[in-house]
């Protein structure tokens, strides 16, 4: 029998879930939690096979609470099940350790498979996330600025005139042109304005 915990914020989810998993001959849904501190410390009492953890919650979000679980509780696997699939967030909860990451629109037979297939050990990933992936890993890494240089771009991207930036960073204009014009061959781009733009769009600034 695999034990099911069940950490979302919403009842009327939590009840869905456990009549859909309770359904399944070889699942049962041992506990619940309504927040990631909740779920931390139901997690830690009651040992379960698999924690069902969304991402958005009061009390600490789902992927705080993953990691803390998986730190206290190695033996513990924790899915994401969720409905949001930014890159972000994504990108945070496998980091965090999470077994799996499904979205709420699953079917109830989708998800009963995932929960075995990540008790068995199993990644599971739903198609889209699985493509957000991959797509992460063949995008080339953001290039690295200096902290100056980021300061600078900040300021450039404030609305700033290099003497402004160098009265404001107490530097000369010619070494905020300087810090510019590596920062423009970093990033690749021609002008101030591209230069802001890539760096937001990278997460830089």
């Amino acid at each position: 029998m695999i034990r099911i915990l069940l950490v979302d914020d919403h009842p009327v989810v939590r009840m869905g879930l456990r009549g859909m998993l309770d359904a399944e001959p070889d699942l049962t849904v041992v506990g619940e939690a309504s927040s990631g501190a909740e779920g931390f410390d139901r997690a830690l009492a009651l040992t379960p096979d698999i924690v069902l953890m969304d991402l958005r919650m009061p009390g600490g979000d789902g992927v705080e609470a993953t990691g803390r679980i998986l730190s206290a509780a190695p033996g513990v696997r924790v899915m994401v099940l969720t409905t949001y699939e930014s890159d972000r967030d994504i990108l945070r909860a496998i980091e965090a350790g999470a077994s799996g990451y499904l979205l709420k629109d699953a079917s109830p037979r989708e998800l009963a498979d995932a929960v075995r297939a990540a008790a068995r050990g199993e990644t599971v990933l739903a198609p889209s996330v699985a493509s957000t992936i991959v797509r992460q890993m063949r995008s080339p890494a953001p290039p690295a600025l200096s902290a100056r240089e980021t300061e600078v771009l900040r300021l450039v991207a404030r609305g700033l005139t290099n003497a402004d930036i160098g009265r404001q960073l107490f530097i000369s204009e010619a070494t905020v042109k300087t810090h510019l014009l590596r920062v423009f061959n970093k990033l690749d781009v021609a002008d101030r304005t591209a230069a802001v733009t890539t760096a937001m769009r990278h997460g830089i600034i």
